[in-house]
């Protein structure tokens, strides 16, 4: 069985990381080797973008187009470094966030030339797309509400603290991106419980990618 591009996406609080963990444990339930990879931050050098893009810093602000850029090189060293050699051995990779989280949140959410967007995800990816994206979708106030239970305000990241306005463009951001790439991006309501979640996603995989 040939590797597999398994992408997670979705709104701040969607619950991606909960549900790529019950999804390791049940590929690997199936004898199938499973790699857990993130953006940004999946290699040595995207934590260090991690940090940099994500810490709050009142006087510093980071630019939207340098925030771009720094996206833009996390992957580009994320997909030599991680995601090709693993696909090439056969491994299926389940990534939290890739390129359509780009194109939702400095596309939608910031107001990016999408051209430009487009381009540098061609650049840094060569071309590597998901084999299948999952999107798990959940009212904005919903995921935000989950995120605020979890950690203080003062722990929310730089994106996180963004305003509603911001979080609602990213959420039309996927619901477009869903709608133009149906045989790639399947919803999954994230409103759901966790295991009911998990059991949606389970039969997903089954029908697109375990047959």
């Amino acid at each position: 069985m040939g590797g597999k591009l398994i992408v997670f996406e979705g709104v701040e609080g969607c619950g991606k990381t909960s549900q790529i963990q019950l999804c390791c444990q049940w590929l690997e339930s199936l004898g199938i080797s499973v790699v857990v990879t993130r953006e940004p931050g999946g290699t040595e050098l995207g934590l260090d973008l991690r940090r940099l893009l994500l810490e709050k810093s009142e006087d510093k602000p980071v630019g939207e187009v340098t925030e771009l850029l720094l996206y833009a090189a996390d992957r580009s060293q994320h997909v030599e470094q991680e995601l090709k050699p693993n696909l090439a051995v056969g491994k299926y990779v389940l990534c939290d966030r890739y390129t359509d989280s780009t194109i939702a949140y400095q596309g939608y959410g910031r107001g990016l030339n999408m051209d430009l967007i487009n381009q540098l995800n061609y650049i840094a990816t060569g071309g590597l797309e998901s084999d299948l994206t999952i999107w798990l979708d959940v009212d904005v106030e919903v995921g935000l509400s989950r995120k605020s239970k979890d950690v203080t305000l003062q722990s929310l990241d730089r994106i996180e603290q963004e305003t509603i306005a911001f979080h609602r463009r990213v959420q039309q951001g996927y619901a477009s991106l869903a709608a133009s790439h149906p045989s790639r991006i399947v919803r999954v309501d994230g409103s759901l419980s966790k295991q009911a979640v998990q059991q949606v996603i389970q039969e997903i995989l089954r029908s697109h990618l375990l047959v």
